[in-house]
Formats: structure tokens, C-alpha cells, sequence
């Protein structure tokens, strides 16, 4: 297996608030799911960096916006997760409204990035959180993570599940990326999305 160099990554800022985010003069992308979905793990892995995002047994630590600045180039940005059950209305809803405003307001943010679980069936939050996406049309794309904790036949049962799903509620598929933190897969896909992308930011057609 080749190693793939790592991306010159940096964190920058950590954000409570939309307005201590970076000033949004580059494009940026963002990753979102469930808390304990891999989103850590995924992100190191991404940038070749082991620690870059600190990967936490607790479910729900990502509590803030957080910025990571890659190659001088574009923002990849870490939300809180959602979907934790051990946390208080009032600070779930601080989240869900922190989120919101970074999601709405954020005039640089190119895509979401919303990763699932290959093991599982869609849960009705990641379904929720999709058809949100949807519903306010936001690009996104889905990434199944953990592909490596299952045997080819399943991933693909699992896909073509997914898929059967999702066609509940939508006329077209949207994007989809398998990947594995483990075996390094899908990152290919993720940094080439990326790369086309930001493109079309440089040319002001997004």
C-alpha cells in the first residue's frame, strides 16, 4: 500500500460563535455526522496527520467550529456532532443553532461533507439531517465511513441499501464516497472533489 504525502495542515481557530470564525476569503468544506461516526479518524486521515483532529472515546467533544487551514489553500472545517444523547436540551439547542448559522451565513463554505456508518441502516437522524440539507439546498455529499469493519459483500448490501433509502425521499442520489480511515480509502475521492471545487470558486462560478 502507497502512503500518500501528508497535506500541510495547521489548526487556526476554534469558534463558539459564526463571528470568530476565520474571514471567509478562501473556500472551505466541512464534515458533519453522528457523534462517534469516525469524523476524527477520517479527518487525519485525510490530511496524513495522526493527532491533527484529536480522536475521543466520549461521544460529542467536537462542541465548536473548528478550522484547519490545508495548504495555504482552503479551510476544512470540523463540526460538532450530533446525535449524543448525554447532553442537556439547552446546550443541544446552543449546537444546533451555532451550526445552523455556520451552515446558512458561512458565504465561503463549498460543501458538507456528512458522513454514516457503514455498519448501519440509515438512522432517522442522519436522514433528518440529509433531507434538511435537501430541503434548504445545501451541497453535500455523503461519505460511509468504517467500510473496512465489513466484508465486501456486505459494504455492498449495505450501499445498495442505503441507496434504496434514500430514493424514499429523493428523485436523485447525491454523491456518495465509501471510505476507511484504516485502509486510507476514499481519500482520493474526497481531496480530487476537493480540488475541482475550489476551481470553481477561484472562477467565481459558485
Amino acid at each position: 500500500m502507497k502512503t500518500e504525502p501528508a497535506l500541510n495542515a495547521t489548526f487556526v481557530t476554534s469558534s463558539a460563535e459564526l463571528n470568530q470564525c476565520p474571514d471567509p476569503n478562501i473556500p472551505e468544506y466541512a464534515f458533519i455526522g453522528r457523534s462517534n461516526v469516525g469524523k476524527s479518524s477520517l479527518i487525519n486521515m485525510l490530511t496524513g496527520l495522526k493527532m491533527l483532529a484529536k480522536i475521543s472515546s466520549t461521544p460529542g467533544k467536537t462542541r465548536l467550529i473548528n478550522h484547519f487551514l490545508i495548504n495555504d489553500e482552503w479551510y476544512l472545517v470540523d463540526l460538532p456532532g450530533y446525535g449524543y444523547a448525554r447532553v442537556g436540551r439547552r446546550m443541544r439547542n446552543l449546537w444546533e443553532k451555532l451550526i445552523a448559522d455556520y451552515l446558512f451565513k458561512r458565504t465561503n463554505l463549498m460543501t458538507t461533507f456528512i458522513l454514516l456508518d457503514a455498519r448501519l441502516p440509515l438512522q432517522e437522524n442522519d436522514k433528518l439531517v440529509i433531507n434538511w440539507f435537501g430541503k434548504n439546498q445545501l451541497p453535500f455529499v455523503l461519505v460511509m465511513t468504517k467500510a473496512d469493519k465489513l466484508s465486501v459483500n456486505d459494504l455492498g448490501k449495505n450501499k445498495q441499501l442505503l441507496k434504496e433509502k434514500l430514493l424514499e425521499d429523493w428523485e436523485e442520489l447525491p454523491p456518495l464516497i465509501i471510505s476507511s480511515a484504516v485502509k486510507r480509502s476514499g481519500r482520493d475521492e474526497i481531496l480530487d472533489y476537493i480540488v475541482k471545487t475550489n476551481a470553481c470558486f477561484l472562477r467565481g462560478t459558485v
